[in-house]
């Protein structure tokens, strides 16, 4: 909850010149914060700060959980979609939420994870999705347009849900990834499950999207 001064340097320099100002943080689940409850209050207050103190226009959220790296757990979605629901009842904040799945590209857990997330954020009232950074976004080449396509689908697939349905659907994908945390799948490269120079999925992956997109149905969404 702290700005040096040449992040406010940074700021007054933005606004004088009329751009426009993303905002981002992301508050670690486990660590100096606490627990799911603290995190989420945390959270908040940094929302609300980054507009209220800092005049940002947009605020990037990712809750991260301290163990594993990503935005995709069980606990960081509870985080992410109580503090969203929060400002989108009691706000006009433009509200946007960052992807880190622990999965790779071109595996059905990294699709799962979007999709949860996707879920959560499009449930809770978020207006935007950054992603996605897959295999927690340290691995070089491990990202590409499929998984963006897979947040983009289930977010559209949420719009009008109601969120007792939402909640046992998320119950349903999240069980089915978290298990695997331990020995999550790494994936392929861009350059190993695209076409690079048409800048096409490769067929294995596009086969691999559709049983996903099979998975997801018996879920209960309709994707």
């Amino acid at each position: 909850m702290k700005m040096d001064m040449s992040g406010l340097n940074m700021l007054a320099g933005w606004g004088a010149s009329g751009d426009v100002i993303m905002m981002e943080q992301m508050p670690i689940y486990g660590g100096y914060i606490g627990d799911i409850e603290e995190t989420t209050i945390c959270d908040v207050a940094t929302m609300i700060a980054s507009f209220v103190i800092f005049d940002c226009d947009i605020h990037l959220d990712g809750p991260i959980h301290i163990r594993w790296g990503t935005t995709t757990t069980r606990e960081t979605l509870k985080i992410a979609a109580h503090a969203a629901a929060a400002l989108d009842l009691n706000t006009d904040f433009l509200l946007a939420n960052q992807y880190y799945t622990l999965a790779g590209p071109c595996t059905e857990m990294c699709l799962l994870e979007t999709a949860a997330q996707a879920i959560t954020d499009t449930a809770s009232g978020r207006e935007l999705l950054s992603g996605v950074a897959s295999s927690k976004g340290v691995s070089q080449d491990k990202t590409t347009g499929m998984e963006a396509r897979m947040m983009g689908e289930a977010a559209l697939a949420t719009c009008g849900m109601e969120i007792p349905e939402v909640n046992r659907i998320l119950d349903r994908v999240v069980g089915l990834y978290e298990k695997n945390f331990g020995k999550a799948p790494q994936g392929k490269r861009f350059q190993d499950c695209y076409n690079v120079k048409e800048v096409e999925p490769s067929d294995e992956y596009i086969d691999l999207y559709d049983n996903t997109i099979k998975t997801l149905l018996r879920c209960g969404i309709e994707l």
